[in-house]
């Protein structure tokens, strides 16, 4: 996150451009009060990334092992998924309409690397970079201005944003928290163990006992399954659920039951999509750990020396 004092400047520089242009501020304050924004414009970037990367049938994590052509088609496909999510309308000149005013979409991976086309000149244009490295997202409204841009050498003359003149982005949201890709940040030695698992079921468990205490996406689990009933495999009957509760593991899901028990457990509260493994172990009610009562029995978070014994069952499902 930003340091205070950077935050602070931020603010007081988006004030004032909001200001001094009465559409910059017109189409800022729509997307501020767009209902859960910040929560929505961060899942459509991780959703676009997961897309792109298509590990259910290339099994990759990483951006860096995408080909040039899909980095490439990344701009396209967030420009398309926020209108989707935001129901923008369309643009005449522009991409967008947002607040009857036109609007282009520029997205760069590289903070600073936004391409605007020549024809934006004069126009608004909404700026989103996200980093799945650092797990981070900004978004901000900017108005093309000559004096403000590089001019480009390339063969459409894109144009980008000087560096001294990023302080004229009013920020949306700046350094915002993009959910995490697991794969991508779990232990070396830990995301080899999962992938070392022949069957998509044993790597779906083997996730399950070492990524512990952190939520996990749809999108992981379906990398690490490469199935398409990835789903079926982590509910019980059969799945991570019912094979891990030997050991005492409780895979809880966003259902409301499961994200009541995570919070209850001081664990990471499942959010649309995602799961949180945790393994407990019975205790008295002397004991001092947070506790919850499960078939009748309490239950915490076990720790690290104590020897895995066959846990509770969860829940029905209810949202």
């Amino acid at each position: 996150m930003l340091p205070l004092d950077v935050t602070a400047a931020t603010n007081i520089q988006t004030q004032s451009l909001l200001r001094d242009d009465p559409e910059l501020a017109a189409v800022w304050n729509h997307l501020r009060c767009l209902d859960s924004a910040e929560q929505r414009f961060a899942r459509t970037l991780r959703d676009t990334i997961d897309q792109l990367l298509n590990g259910e049938d290339t099994g990759r994590f990483d951006w860096n092992s995408l080909y040039k052509t899909e980095k490439t088609h990344a701009g396209t496909l967030v420009e398309i998924k926020l209108q989707r999510e935001f129901r923008f309308d369309d643009g005449i000149a522009m991409d967008y309409r947002i607040a009857g005013i036109e609007v282009d979409c520029k997205y760069s991976q590289l903070f600073g690397g936004w391409m605007i086309p020549p024809e934006a000149r004069g126009h608004l244009c909404l700026l989103v970079w996200a980093n799945d490295e650092q797990s981070r997202w900004s978004a901000g409204v900017f108005r093309v201005r000559d004096e403000w841009l590089n001019i480009g050498n390339n063969r459409d003359l894109k144009l980008t944003v000087k560096a001294q003149h990023r302080d004229k982005i009013a920020w949306l949201w700046r350094d915002a928290e993009l959910p995490e890709n697991v794969l991508l940040h779990m232990n070396p030695d830990d995301r080899a163990a999962v992938f070392l698992q022949r069957s998509g079921q044993s790597r779906l468990n083997e996730l399950f006992r070492r990524v512990q205490d952190r939520r996990i996406g749809r999108n992981v689990v379906r990398t690490v399954a490469q199935q398409k009933d990835y789903m079926k495999r982590v509910r019980g009957n059969g799945g991570s659920r019912s094979a891990l509760r030997a050991e005492g593991f409780l895979i809880m899901g966003d259902y409301e039951s499961h994200r009541r028990i995570a919070a209850e457990l001081g664990v990471p509260v499942p959010m649309d999509g995602e799961f949180v493994s945790t393994r407990v172990t019975e205790v008295g009610p002397e004991d001092t750990r947070r506790a919850i009562r499960l078939d009748g029995r309490l239950w915490a978070r076990a720790r690290a020396g104590e020897a895995p014994a066959p846990g509770p069952s969860l829940p029905s499902h209810t949202r």
